[in-house]
């Protein structure tokens, strides 16, 4: 009810001859809402091509993390073995200073 009170009034302004100010309201209105809907229909033309794109790059950024993930599991047991190595010749020189030590 209240509505139709407050479409009175503009029914009546809208019947008059129309002011100056009112009809560049009108006409600012028409083409903001024709460029949204313009910018709408490109971004839904175009919205799959970036979804592809953008599924590739994360494709790729997580193929280059898993490969440095995997770099470095090899560094660290390359350095593992080595510490092993180098563990095993400490500890086959104690031995031997202590047979012959005794």
């Amino acid at each position: 009810m209240e509505t139709v009170q407050e479409l009175i009034p503009l029914a009546k302004e809208m019947a008059q001859k129309p002011k100056g100010r009112l009809v560049k309201l009108y006409v600012l209105g028409s083409v903001l809402a024709f460029l949204g809907v313009v910018l709408g229909l490109m971004e839904t033309v175009c919205s799959p091509l970036t979804t592809a794109s953008r599924l590739r790059n994360e494709e790729a950024t997580l193929a280059s993390l898993q490969a440095a993930k995997e770099r470095q599991a090899l560094q660290t047991q390359a350095l593992l073995e080595k510490d092993k190595q180098l563990e095993a010749i400490q500890c086959s020189r104690v031995l031997s200073n202590r047979q012959h030590a005794s």
